[in-house]
């Protein structure tokens, strides 16, 4: 950008209705104020495949809870949760603990959070977790 700001791509064609190339997300890594991308397909074997075209310092970031870990294992740097608006520490200790190389203890909070990452998705996003977050009394309102 103009400023300088740093940007994040988002790879979502549940979203956008179209897919971006392996070859487009390599060459938008070479924009010096894009520094990520959050891949939000749920398909694994992209990590290795932007890995391959991407610098080192370029942040690869999942979008889809349910194979968050996964990616995570593979090479991801993280992840942006719909599920830790309702499981924040949850989701923060299965990021730890993976980053620490305590996969077992890692997948087993995975494990327990999977139903929990398959209801908030029902509905597209947002209607479910704001439900959730209603229900839980996190929020006040239903807007």
């Amino acid at each position: 950008t103009s400023r300088g700001q740093r940007q994040m791509c988002i790879r979502d064609w549940s979203r956008s209705g179209c897919d971006m190339l392996q070859e487009t997300v390599g060459r938008l890594a070479e924009i010096k104020n894009i520094i990520a991308i959050k891949e939000a397909t749920g398909n694994l074997t992209r990590v290795h495949q932007i890995k391959e075209l991407v610098s080192d310092d370029f942040i690869l970031l999942s979008g889809d809870d349910a194979s968050a870990l996964d990616f995570m294992q593979l090479g991801g740097h993280g992840v942006i949760s719909v599920t830790a608006n309702v499981a924040a520490r949850e989701m923060a200790d299965m990021c730890k603990l993976e980053a620490e190389g305590q996969f077992a203890e890692a997948r087993a909070i995975n494990q327990r959070l999977m139903p929990l990452h398959n209801k908030l998705f029902v509905e597209p996003n947002p209607i479910p977790v704001k439900w959730a977050c209603k229900a839980l009394g996190l929020v006040a309102t239903d807007t």
